[in-house]
């Protein structure tokens, strides 16, 4: 169990709460300047393929905007040939019309072979940089000091990793070549239409300060549906997720209308601001068409008027006007990318907050490397707190010989994980220090520190695989029989032997298909295969019945036997034979000494243990 420490598995169970597969969008960036040029960092690896990214969306969009002017020339041809075919003429000359139709059907593959190109090139980028984010988050999860996780909840870790960094990638893999396409399409339209008619631009571009009007109204308006909806949405992938985890709870409690009530309140709110969204955003596309319509109307009669006049041709209007269309596109597209760049800074500012935050203090340069490990443990003037102006051990010496057995007691909430902790350096001392065979923990390197520890907690620790596997995580290497030889000390062989599929059964995600007695049994089946020198036990026995307590407390004493051992203890009964037990309250230490010196002292030890058998004998 030794290496659980260092494992980057997640153990099974309810995963993060509140973060729905869209939670993080729609929010603002605090610093969109200092994000953004964190995340250009990011790009710069790749600033060739941006530069071919740029060229190929630019091709594709001038490809796709000659066409329209081409088409309009296909068009004039037409159009005068058949009033040269009324008056007796040549007519339609089928010849030009079939090169101005093969050059088009060229612009088209061109304009399409280089979106292909520049999409493909684009998406690339995104995943690499997606890919570097989550190696980088992964490599400072391990990194990270324990204190950061007692303040932040593993599913807002996980959010950052999954939701954050997948709007990230989303949104470059969409908004890059986007913004280069609607930007040239925006400057080569214009120009186009320019050499068609100014006349007719300038009416067309009466149209812009319209459109824009309405597109920022509705973005406006609709943007706090939007993010109302993801707060909403991510409630009820929470309250889902937690009332699936513990559905045996809500049904032995009858809870179910008060559930269900509670979900119905969430729907309704998530259906009101979806509702609002999607009504509001859906406006747009109608409305923009409506003035749209309105400068084809004005565009199409000032058109005729010109072509009267031979100012320009019949086909120019045909163009101008798919120009038009073309023109407005870009613009609502612009809107829709600033949103889309709203919720990429807010996400890659979470991603990079997580980066920045405080690591672990840096390790020995020449670390210590004990080749045999004693288990000789002294802790001198050891000072600490979790907050360092509220210190709550003071002043803690003593000398821990290898092979003893140290308890530490006290009430919940006394801080008797708070010594373990401090063992296995999850925190760094306040003052003091703490040796290991008169080598201070610090000079170790935090690996090897925690792999001459082996841990049995009443946190089980299971994952989802065989049991074979799950035993072996405490050595990698081993070998079967030595796993089976393992469970047979744990006094878990017998049990293990009448499953189904024995050793190769598999437990599943929740570990819900032995028992709890059993779980602990596979611990210590780890933690002795693992054979480490310095033992850390949570007594948890408290949950199993008597005869299977009786075969934890055998698999204890042989997992114990010629190691050191500290013992968080429940039971004060349990650890009468201890060598020295600490007595914790309030976070320190208030007595210490055998189970005989503490009783005849009178004093907390003596009220605890008494206590126990009074509730026992009131029981």
């Amino acid at each position: 169990m030794s290496k659980d420490n260092n494992t980057n598995r997640r153990p099974m169970g309810p995963g993060p709460k509140g973060h729905g597969p869209m939670a993080g969008k729609f929010e603002k960036p605090k610093d969109f300047k200092g994000t953004f040029s964190k995340l250009l960092d990011y790009l710069k690896p790749y600033k060739v393929k941006l530069i071919i990214v740029i060229i190929f969306a630019i091709g594709s969009t001038v490809f796709s905007i000659v066409g329209p002017k081409v088409l309009g020339k296909a068009t004039t041809k037409i159009f005068e040939g058949l009033i040269s075919k009324v008056s007796g003429g040549e007519g339609i000359d089928f010849s030009y019309i079939k090169n101005i139709v093969m050059t088009l059907i060229g612009l088209y593959i061109l304009s399409a072979l280089f979106s292909y190109i520049q999409g493909f090139i684009v998406t690339g980028v995104s995943q690499k940089v997606s890919y570097k984010l989550r190696k980088e988050i992964s490599k400072k999860v391990n990194r990270l000091p324990l204190k950061y996780f007692d303040k932040v909840s593993h599913g807002e870790v996980l959010s950052r990793v999954t939701n954050d960094v997948d709007t990230v990638s989303q949104s470059l893999n969409q908004s890059l070549s986007q913004i280069i396409t609607s930007a040239t399409t925006l400057v080569g339209v214009l120009i186009m239409m320019l050499s068609i008619s100014w006349q007719m631009t300038i009416v067309a571009l009466l149209i812009l300060p319209i459109s824009m009007i309405v597109v920022m109204t509705v973005v406006k308006r609709s943007q706090k549906y939007f993010k109302a909806q993801q707060k909403s949405l991510g409630e009820v992938n929470g309250h889902i997720e937690e009332v699936y985890g513990g559905h045996n709870i809500m049904k032995a409690f009858n809870a179910k209308e008060q559930v269900v009530s509670e979900f119905e309140d969430i729907n309704n709110e998530l259906y009101d601001s979806a509702w609002k969204a999607q009504f509001l955003s859906g406006l747009m596309m109608p409305i923009m068409n409506f003035v749209g319509n309105l400068g084809y109307v004005a565009v199409s009669i000032l058109g005729g008027w010109l072509a009267i006049k031979k100012t320009i041709e019949v086909g120019d209007i045909l163009s101008f006007i798919q120009y038009i269309r073309s023109f407005t596109q870009p613009i609502t597209q612009v809107a829709q990318i600033s949103n889309v760049l709203q919720s990429t800074m807010a996400a890659a500012e979470r991603v990079f907050e997580f980066l920045g935050e405080e690591e672990v203090a840096t390790e020995s340069q020449t670390p210590v490397k004990l080749e045999k490990v004693e288990g000789r443990v002294s802790f001198k003037n050891v000072k600490f707190g979790y907050n360092e102006d509220k210190i709550i051990i003071k002043d803690f010496s003593q000398e821990i010989s290898a092979g003893q057995k140290v308890a530490i007691v006290g009430p919940t909430g006394a801080g008797k994980t708070t010594i373990v902790k401090l063992l296995m350096r999850f925190y760094d001392l306040n003052g003091g220090r703490i040796l290991l065979d008169g080598h201070d923990i610090v000079d170790f390197s935090r690996g090897d520190l925690r792999s001459n520890f082996g841990m049995v907690l009443q946190d089980t620790w299971l994952f989802s695989g065989t049991i074979m596997e799950n035993i072996r995580y405490g050595r990698l290497d081993a070998t079967d029989e030595e796993v089976i030889r393992a469970a047979k000390l744990a006094h878990a062989h017998r049990f293990i032997k009448t499953l189904p599929d024995g050793y190769n059964m598999v437990i599943n995600e929740e570990a819900s298909n032995i028992s709890q007695g059993q779980k602990q049994l596979l611990t210590i089946a780890r933690a002795i295969l693992s054979d480490p020198k310095v033992l850390i036990l949570d007594e948890a026995t408290s949950s199993v019945d008597t005869r299977t307590e009786i075969l934890i407390q055998k698999a204890m004493a042989n997992l114990m036997e010629g190691k050191t051992a500290f013992i968080i203890a429940h039971r004060l009964s349990t650890i009468r034979d201890a060598d020295l037990i600490l007595v914790m309250k309030d976070g320190d230490i208030v007595e210490q000494g055998n189970h005989e010196e503490l009783l005849a002292k009178g004093g907390f030890y003596h009220s605890l243990y008494n206590s126990q058998f009074e509730d026992v004998e009131s029981a």
